[in-house]
């Protein structure tokens, strides 16, 4: 099913499990291509964000919207263990397919086998494992400078750099189009056809639930 717009939309329960730090929440990771949009349904919490700018944290409660642009690296916390969301993700949930790169340290993210095998999804132990290692990566970079933040960001994009091919196709063919038929709908509006309305229907998709980055996901399958 394509979202409208070419997005993707998911629900998050995020991770109550305490870290090393004493809060509880998800991994910390940043994703090179995708603006993401946080709209919160229950509980609270708070986003942890590492740009360039440096570190900021924005408190989140029932009613919140955040979005955020490529290059944020970002960690939910769940404050009361309640904390749910709504996400929504640009180009046809390409941040939960591929576009994300977890703040590992410096020796996983330069080692391409070892950092699959740490990232690799799996059972709840693995998610812990996973988010675990982040958070020691993230850590680091919130103390270090600009110079250890621009090394994540030559290490992510060497990482990525083989899914490329994989991200640009689910572009051409989620959100590129969903914009041009727009342009199509305008154009033809313009020239007093409005034979799209004829085309009008209702979809629906039922959730599939699996663990995610940053909590239990309930992701909606996208068809082309």
């Amino acid at each position: 099913m394509s979202f409208p717009g070419g997005v993707g939309v998911s629900g998050l329960r995020v991770y109550d499990w305490p870290t090393a730090d004493g809060v509880c929440g998800g991994s910390p990771h940043m994703h090179l291509l995708c603006s993401e949009a946080y709209v919160v349904v229950e509980g609270t919490g708070a986003v942890q964000t590492l740009t360039w700018s440096g570190y900021a944290e924005t408190p989140l409660a029932s009613g919140s919207v955040v979005w955020f642009t490529p290059g944020t690296i970002h960690r939910l916390v769940n404050e009361d263990g309640r904390l749910r969301i709504v996400v929504v993700m640009q180009n046809s949930g390409l941040p939960e397919a591929g576009d994300a790169v977890f703040t590992f340290p410096p020796a996983v993210l330069s080692d391409p086998v070892l950092y699959r095998r740490v990232s690799a999804p799996g059972d709840e132990a693995a998610a812990r494992r996973r988010r675990d290692v982040a958070i020691e990566g993230f850590l680091g970079l919130r103390e270090a400078g600009r110079d250890a933040l621009a090394d994540f960001h030559r290490q992510a994009a060497a990482l990525v750099s083989g899914k490329l091919e994989e991200f640009e196709k689910r572009w051409r063919t989620g959100a590129l189009p969903a914009a041009e038929v727009t342009g199509a709908h305008l154009q033809a509006l313009r020239m007093g056809d409005a034979g799209h309305l004829r085309e009008a229907r209702v979809v629906t998709a039922g959730p599939e639930p699996r663990l995610g980055m940053c909590g239990r996901l309930d992701t909606y399958a996208l068809e082309d």
